[in-house]
């Protein structure tokens, strides 16, 4: 008998308890990880779920009853949220979400592990005049302070996608004079940083940003050795997991019991367990258990036909060496039409949120910008939030952006922009 003949021996009986069978078997393995008063509440939010009879529709909603109690007790350790900031994020009245203020203070405020994937472009190391720092170590420990904290508000097993480029400056740590100039890495110290923070490097897309129209660096007057340089024609789409190693067990995602046993890493950080229910509805030849891990019920449990990703999106994104054109932002009178000196291309949030995440969740760009990546959010049907610091600066000009990409679209008739002042801080 297959899995599926097992499970409608079941639903054809309508007196089956089946939550009853799943909490029965269940429950004398996670006595051992939850308190007795614990044990009592997760009993009490899914005690309901006897009044059922559709196995598989009871097997799913435990899932994700138990798996948001979990988050929620977790999150119950976390002690400095503060409270309006998180009642703003969690309003369903809005799906673009615009927070002004430094993003750092900001992401301090919010709950542990309650957003589903982080998507941004950083403000590179002195290229603008909104971006300064007295020195690339200051800088650096800045953005790291950031990520740090990035790894914390962001859901385990999830994704950041992170664009930035190198750049040609004076990191100023051992002069200021013009000789302390150099091509400076920041894809390289980046990457060592997210790694020191906690998170797995992924991938490296390579964006190339195509023909390189500038004259410098070609020194055609010395065409020797040593005297002929590229120019920097890409940047860095890079790619980060999160997975903190989380030793709460979970249920079988096709039982739903907890009697289940550690199995192997998948990943580092990224714990698996083996179902030893011996009356689980899946048994390999070897009457081995089904293996799964938390990352496995999140990414498996919403493979409907309406999350299928287009073929034609898949092959473009299928090389790591993609060709995207830079946003043109100045028109033909000279003026910035994004408001923005560093806008970067919808392609690179319509990628991070289309390949790593769901309807309905949340989006993060911690540096909001022109508010490009909320907007994408908005389109593709997730919740967008926005951080930005330089209210000043760049609200006028981000409102009109939004306004712009659901003006006369069916988006816009059901498009509520929310705001939120945080502590607004500047860099020293």
């Amino acid at each position: 008998m297959d899995n599926n003949q097992k499970i409608q021996m079941l639903l054809s009986d309508n007196k089956s308890d089946y939550f009853s069978k799943i909490w029965s078997i269940s429950e004398p393995f996670i006595s051992k990880q939850f308190k007795r008063e614990q044990l009592s509440k997760l009993h009490s939010k899914a005690s309901h779920l006897s009044d059922l009879t559709d196995v598989k529709e009871i097997i799913k909603k435990w899932t994700d009853i138990y798996i948001d109690f979990v988050k929620t007790e977790y999150q119950a350790e976390y002690q400095d949220i503060k409270a309006p900031l998180v009642d703003f994020i969690e309003n369903k009245e809005s799906n673009i979400k615009i927070v002004w203020g430094n993003c750092l203070d900001i992401m301090k405020g919010m709950k542990s592990e309650s957003v589903h994937l982080m998507v941004t472009s950083p403000p590179y190391y002195n290229a603008r005049e909104y971006s300064q720092w007295k020195d690339l170590t200051a800088y650096l420990e800045d953005m790291r302070l950031i990520i740090r904290e990035a790894y914390r508000v962001i859901d385990n097993h999830r994704v950041f996608v992170f664009n930035v480029g190198d750049i040609f400056d004076n990191d100023n740590i051992s002069t200021k004079s013009t000789w302390g100039k150099r091509r400076i890495p920041l894809g390289a110290y980046f990457t060592k940083i997210f790694e020191e923070e906690g998170w797995t490097f992924v991938d490296d897309f390579i964006w190339d940003k195509g023909e390189v129209q500038s004259e410098r660096h070609k020194n055609g007057n010395k065409p020797y050795p040593f005297y002929q340089y590229p120019m920097n024609c890409y940047e860095h789409i890079l790619i980060f997991h999160k997975h903190r190693d989380d030793l709460t067990k979970y249920p079988c995602p096709v039982c739903g019991c907890l009697k289940v046993n550690g199995n192997a890493m998948s990943e580092i950080g990224l714990r698996s367990w083996e179902c030893k229910n011996d009356e689980c509805f899946e048994r390999s030849k070897a009457n081995r258990g089904k293996r799964f891990s938390l990352k496995t019920i999140m990414t498996q449990g919403s493979q409907e036909v309406e999350n299928e990703i287009d073929k034609s999106f898949i092959t473009k994104w299928r090389r790591d060496i993609i060709k995207i054109n830079p946003v043109i932002k100045i028109n033909s009178k000279g003026e910035n039409t994004l408001g923005h000196t560093a806008p970067f291309p919808a392609d690179i949030p319509e990628f991070a949120i289309k390949m790593f995440s769901y309807p309905d969740e949340y989006i993060l760009d911690p540096f909001g910008g022109s508010f490009t990546s909320i907007i994408e959010a908005k389109k593709l049907g997730r919740i967008g939030i926005g951080i930005e610091l330089n209210k000043t600066m760049f609200r006028e000009a981000g409102l009109k952006n939004i306004q712009k990409a659901f003006n006369n679209n069916v988006f816009f008739y059901n498009t509520v922009i929310s705001e939120f002042d945080g502590v607004e801080e500047k860099n020293e």
